[in-house]
């Protein structure tokens, strides 16, 4: 039996993708993936699903206060903005050169680069 230990998913976006939300507070908004979590299939994305942390006053920062940061975005939720077109596209995943897979909209038929 195989191990699928190294086994690491294919996600439609990766980090530095434009993407969109489709549902959610921030639904219609859209911005730049900051990081992607595997294990939890969510995203960062900069400046949208912003959420109010309460930071405790410590040596470094005494003051402490509110700040407000980020939160995670799960995977179904965005959809890839197509870097020429502008629009939120499908993506599907076919051979390339070296026979490494290609990212590719399915909106225009070009493949993506990232």
């Amino acid at each position: 039996m195989e191990s699928k230990t190294n086994k690491k998913p294919k996600f439609h976006v990766k980090t530095g993708d434009t993407v969109k939300v489709l549902a959610g507070d921030d639904k219609g908004k859209s911005g730049k993936i900051l990081s992607v979590d595997v294990k939890k299939t969510r995203a960062i994305v900069e400046g949208l699903n912003l959420v109010t942390k309460h930071i405790k006053p410590t040596a470094t920062n005494p003051q402490g206060g509110i700040e407000k940061k980020e939160a995670a975005i799960h995977l179904s939720n965005l959809m890839l903005v197509d870097p020429k077109t502008g629009e939120a596209t499908r993506t599907g995943r076919k051979p390339g050169e070296n026979g490494k897979l290609t990212r590719y909209s399915k909106k225009t038929g070009e493949v993506i680069n990232g």
